[in-house]
């Protein structure tokens, strides 16, 4: 009489392929409390421009501790993403300076900025376009091209955003302290620049001009198409490799010239004078000095060579 064995019994005696790899579960046990809550607060931020910029941009919103300051919620949104930043740029540092550097960081990181300097701009973007497009009442084929050209574009800069997050997180090596450049347009700073041709167009257009002149109205159809356009060029410029400098470690560390520091003391008058114009100037010209300084090496030198095997010096998401 035969006695078929149990399942459990067969799957123990099978015998185990020589080749199959053996997989171990890590699970985490500890994470580090205050740099993850910085990096949450990114991801707050990031959330919270979402859920601004979707609200009415006929809303007003007054800040109790500035007088005289009134917000649409489009410029809201931005200041939202502009808070992120700051969140990105504390987050690691207080982790080196409590010692605490850990891959579930670098990782939740990635993901705060896929939702802050992703998906926000682009909806932020799309917003903003898509409400002067109604304005400036169009034949109905040409608004629906014009609205599916902006709907596209905002898709396609959140995609690069992704895949540059991605590429950051195969790249990336932990010693950050020891950069001075990275490849590809980080998306802090190709965020910046949406939000801050946002917020000076805000700026501009509320209170400033008449909405009933054909400045106004110029103005409108300038931002339905420059504005789209140049999200999709910050969504090429994040996946390239043009060369890019690490601004924090090149001007903050170490002792500088001069004229270096009257330059950084100049940048932060004028944020203070105009933050709108400020921060018009100083995203839009650090994206524009890659690509500018990238020309002219193409054109009169020739890039270093880097030795088989070493990988891209990457330093900034």
């Amino acid at each position: 009489m035969n006695i078929m064995p149990a399942a459990g019994e067969t799957r123990r005696k099978r015998p185990r392929r020589a080749d199959a790899p053996i997989r171990k579960k890590r699970r985490l046990k500890y994470i580090s409390v205050l740099p993850s809550f910085i990096t949450l607060l990114n991801a707050v931020f990031g959330f919270m421009a979402i859920v601004i910029a979707s609200r009415s941009p006929e809303l007003r919103y007054s800040l109790g501790f500035i007088r005289r300051l009134s917000l649409t919620s489009f410029s809201l949104a931005g200041y939202m993403i502009i808070l992120a930043m700051i969140a990105d740029m504390l987050d690691g540092r207080v982790a080196r300076l409590t010692r605490t550097t850990s891959s579930f960081g670098g990782q939740l990181d990635s993901l705060s900025d896929a939702i802050s300097f992703g998906v926000a701009p682009a909806f932020l973007m799309i917003k903003v376009a898509n409400f002067h497009l109604e304005n400036l009442h169009f034949a109905s084929r040409l608004s629906m091209t014009l609205e599916r050209g902006i709907f596209f574009f905002g898709i396609f800069y959140a995609m690069c955003a992704v895949v540059r997050l991605a590429r950051f997180n195969v790249e990336n090596e932990e010693d950050e302290a020891a950069h001075m450049n990275f490849f590809g347009l980080p998306s802090p700073a190709a965020a910046g620049v949406v939000v801050s041709l946002v917020v000076f167009h805000q700026q501009i257009m509320t209170g400033n001009i008449d909405e009933a002149s054909a400045v106004f109205r110029t103005f409108e159809l300038v931002t339905v198409i420059a504005l789209p356009a140049i999200t999709l060029i910050l969504g090429i410029l994040m996946v390239t490799r043009i060369r890019y400098p690490h601004a924090a470690n090149q001007l903050f560390r170490g002792k500088k010239t001069l004229p270096v520091f009257l330059g950084i003391f100049a940048a932060a008058l004028l944020a203070v004078w105009n933050i709108q114009l400020g921060l018009v100037i100083g995203f839009c010209g650090f994206a524009l000095f890659g690509v500018i300084r990238w020309i002219v090496v193409s054109i009169f030198k020739k890039e270093p060579v880097t030795p088989a095997g070493t990988p891209p010096d990457n330093t900034a998401q």
